[in-house]
């Protein structure tokens, strides 16, 4: 049998049952004892309240009624004992009666590290759905109620959007200050970045890769009054950017690894696990939301080869987790909880690149498991008030929400589709090559020294990228810095070295257009620090991605494939000046000498190709590139690169995000993933590869000790035992969870130690989980419930038919996998129960799943 086990702790409980005269939701048809009992209910309570004003209390649970409305706000183990030193007029009436019973236990909150029940918490809100649609005539409370509970959707998406926003640019503003501040400071106006500080200056210059220059930005070596020519004013300002890198970086680590070490990371690997329906307590959480924001800063400024805009997914998801939290719709159910974080994940994106549109089908693509189809207008006003509210900051600052605007639009001729092949090629390399040493390397720092030391590994590596970085010009400029650049055209009065052609026509004004020619030497210099920068980038990134800051992989792989496209356009840009007499090239570049070729088109595809090489994404990848560029009308390279570099990548192994989800052990079963081997249920269940069957962790319902209880659950510490009639007659009836059992036998030893000096376990106590409503057959039995009702009334008995969940889901042992896999993924199933004959068989999880098809697809490797 294949079953789950997790750590679960004990949590603490209301030996307090609430006092209301709701009927109580049964699981099962245990014939009633008596309408007195709901009296001894009531003084019972009243007794315990006087006698135990002190017992812990938990916000874990909720009762319910029929209809499934919350009664009250807290976990009710409902326990009475009739010959035990609490007294009352019922007991007087019946002093015989010796029964416990149990109230049925609904948890709000699933345990840590548990997969949530799709179909139960969706089935929940239908029922409060309906409840409050029948209660809305009642009065105008009511009728308020239910309207805000309808529109709690739409106002939760708006203030996620907003929030998003807010943060979005809070971050981008404080980056970018901080990384200038590495360099030098506006005398002015601290407060201000270089682009800000020469604003308003009538001096301003620019350098060899068009950074601002003018009297009211002063360098480190100006302020402290060093002559800007000298040798040793060189190494003080190289000193300077060091000392900063390493004290942003040091800041940051110190404060991940010591407050929030959820914060690390860009998330995304995490966020798609939890909206699979894995409960993670903490990683949406309000210290991780404010120092993964804080940390975005930090670590982007220290010249880390990091980005800031997949944490911002992150970033996202906790702000919808923190404020789902104002609506019980999506508080309280962590299944429609998950809808509002599909909106927030996409508009992390939305948010980080101005990308609206994008955003959603990255959500819609690579994110989201569950994705109704109202969820997604809901996902499209998120995104549309992030994309908003960035704008109103801009802190892009170029006047619009758009990143690395391309402000050309010449048309691409057709032989160039071969060099937008070979990048998406070179991409789907590159992004394998990345895939398996960074995992290697992940691998290796677990086992090693080195995991061991998170913040002295920041800081080295922190260390070595600043000595590496300062004397290249490119490496120096922040990534977004560097790849507005790259994919920007020259224009007349650009005099930075990508622009150094050896122009023979003179030009006229500035909008005449830039004819081709020779490449200049500040051309030559540029190709060589763009390679030297690349290969840097390259081997950086494997080590940095996975460090314990916050750290994304998109904007990396945008510069990298931005340097490689750039290159290679540079190269197509030459050849096809040279030899515009060959046949393929005399039709497009032949005319009147103009461009045929931009170099700026091929940083922007490049960048595609990487990016998608390394997160196998396609149709989200195309529209966020479109959105993010504005460059509309290059469509069709950017979908020539990402599908091959998407093919190139498949061919190697898995994207990076299911790489890193493999890594962590999370139990993500991939939509896309399919099964190759015909195999049953039954088979799937059988025992290890020595052959011997492992015993069925059940619970009779014949009847069991609480010493047995007791041990079944320390021993097997599964998360649901099976119910079945008898240990030789396993037909299966219903599961009961773990977490139930461990309330009601804590609960119990609490209430023996209250009433007696000596504890009663070691008692013949018998455990009823539900009467014997079947005989021996199968088949309701008359005589069953009879004595079923004589036993919970007259002998000593712990009532736990309403924890029972006679609602399994069950396939028989010759299902196909493929069924069974299909029901996991469309119904979100915790286990399945496999069956022979009306005999419970095994037990089967998702981890089980994962499992199976991870050695399938192993095996199938090892054939080929």
């Amino acid at each position: 049998m294949a079953s789950s086990s997790s750590g679960l702790t004990e949590r603490k409980l209301i030996h307090v049952p609430s006092t209301d005269n709701h009927a109580r939701f049964n699981l099962s048809p245990v014939p009633s004892v008596g309408d007195d009992d709901e009296d001894e209910d009531d003084a019972f309570d009243h007794q315990t309240r006087r006698d135990y004003p002190d017992i812990d209390q938990d916000d874990s649970g909720e009762e319910v009624d029929l209809g499934g409305n919350p009664l009250d706000t807290t976990t009710t183990v409902t326990m009475f004992d009739h010959d035990h030193e609490v007294t009352n007029a019922s007991d007087r009436k019946n002093d015989n009666g010796q029964m416990t019973n149990v109230a049925y236990v609904v948890h709000k909150h699933y345990e840590n590290f548990q997969t949530i029940d799709w179909l139960k918490d969706l089935m929940r809100n239908r029922i409060r759905h309906r409840n409050l649609r029948a209660q809305r005539r009642q009065s105008w409370r009511k009728r308020l109620a239910f309207w805000f509970d309808a529109w709690s959707g739409w106002i939760c998406v708006l203030l996620v959007g907003i929030s998003a926003g807010l943060v979005a640019g809070f971050v981008d503003v404080g980056a970018k200050w901080m990384s200038h501040w590495r360099t030098g400071v506006c005398t002015p106006a601290f407060w201000l970045n270089r682009e800000q500080c020469c604003w308003g200056s009538r001096d301003v210059t620019f350098d060899d890769v068009h950074n601002e220059l003018c009297s009211s930005w002063q360098t480190w070596s100006a302020i402290f009054g060093m002559d800007e020519l000298l040798v040793s004013a060189w190494f003080f300002r190289y000193f300077m950017f060091i000392f900063w890198s390493v004290i942003y970086a040091t800041f940051i680590v110190i404060l991940v690894v010591g407050s929030a070490p959820y914060a690390s990371g860009s998330g995304i690997p995490e966020i798609k696990t939890i909206l699979s329906g894995f409960i993670m307590y903490g990683y949406l959480g309000k210290w991780t939301f404010l120092i993964k924001s804080i940390g975005m800063i930090f670590a982007t400024s220290a010249g880390l080869i990091v980005g800031k805009e997949g944490p911002f997914v992150h970033i996202s998801c906790c702000c919808g987790n923190l404020f789902s939290k104002l609506f019980p719709k999506y508080g309280n159910n962590e299944a429609r909880k998950r809808e509002i974080l599909s909106a927030a994940a996409a508009t992390g994106v939305s948010v980080a690149f101005g990308a609206p549109i994008g955003g959603i089908l990255f959500s819609l693509e690579e994110i989201s498991y569950y994705f109704p189809y109202k969820t997604l207008w809901r996902t499209f006003l998120c995104c549309m008030i992030g994309a908003l509210v960035v704008r109103i900051i801009n802190p892009y600052g170029n006047g619009h929400e758009i990143q690395f605007p391309v402000e050309y639009n010449v048309p691409w001729a057709i032989f160039e589709v071969i060099p937008f092949i070979g990048l998406g090629a070179l991409g789907g390399l590159w992004g394998t090559l990345f895939i398996k040493t960074n995992i290697r390397w992940l691998k290796y720092k677990k086992t090693s020294r080195i995991g061991q030391y998170p913040r002295a590994e920041v800081i080295i590596l922190t260390l070595i990228t600043a000595i590496i970085c300062y004397p290249n010009n490119y490496l120096r400029l922040t990534m977004p810095e560097l790849i507005r650049r790259l994919v920007g055209q020259c224009h007349v009065e650009d005099h930075m070295d990508l622009c150094d052609y050896q122009r023979d026509k003179p030009i006229g004004t500035a909008t005449a257009k830039l004819y081709a020619a020779f490449a200049g030497p500040g051309l030559h210099r540029a190709i060589w620090q763009l390679f030297w920068a690349l290969i840097v980038q390259v081997i950086l990134i494997i080590f940095t991605i996975g460090i314990k800051v916050p750290s994304g992989l998109i904007v990396p792989s945008i510069s990298i494939g931005a340097i490689a496209g750039r290159l290679i356009g540079i190269i197509t840009e030459q050849i096809a000046f040279q030899n515009q007499h060959l046949a393929i090239l005399r039709r497009e570049c032949g005319v009147s000498n103009e461009h045929c070729v931009t170099p700026g088109l091929y940083a922007v595809v490049g960048a595609c190709a990487f990016l998608g090489g390394v997160s196998r994404m396609t149709v989200s990848l195309v529209v966020i590139m479109s959105e993010v560029t504005g460059g509309l009308s290059y469509i069709v390279p950017l979908m020539i690169s990402a599908l091959t570099a998407k093919w190139v990548g498949d061919a190697f192994g898995e994207g990076i995000y299911e790489e890193n989800v493999k890594l962590s052990g999370y139990p993500y079963l991939e939509n896309r993933e399919s099964f190759r081997f015909t195999l049953k249920a039954g088979e799937a269940i059988r025992a290890n590869r020595s052959g011997e069957p492992i015993p069925l962790a059940c619970i009779y319902q014949d009847g069991m000790t609480i010493a047995q209880i007791d041990l079944l659950v320390r021993r097997h510490p599964h998360s649901i035992y099976p119910v079945v009639i008898s240990e030789d007659f396993p037909c299966i009836v219903g599961q009961v969870q773990r977490r139930d059992l461990l309330a009601v036998l804590k609960s119990r030893k609490t209430q023996l130690t209250f009433t007696h000096t000596k504890p009663l376990l070691n008692r013949k106590v018998s455990v009823v989980s539900m009467s014997n409503l079947l005989n021996k057959s199968g088949q309701p039995s008359t005589l069953g419930m009879r004595r079923a009702s004589i036993a919970l009334q007259a002998s000593k008995t712990l009532q736990l038919h309403k924890l029972v969940d006679r609602a399994p889901i069950l396939v028989t042992d010759q299902t196909p996998m493929e069924a069974v896999i299909d029901m996991f993924r469309k119904l979100g199933c915790r286990q399945i129960f496999v069956t022979k004959n009306g005999h419970l068989q095994g037990i089967l999880t998702r981890k089980d799943i994962i499992r199976l098809m991870h050695e399938a697809n192993v095996s199938d490797k090892f054939e080929r």
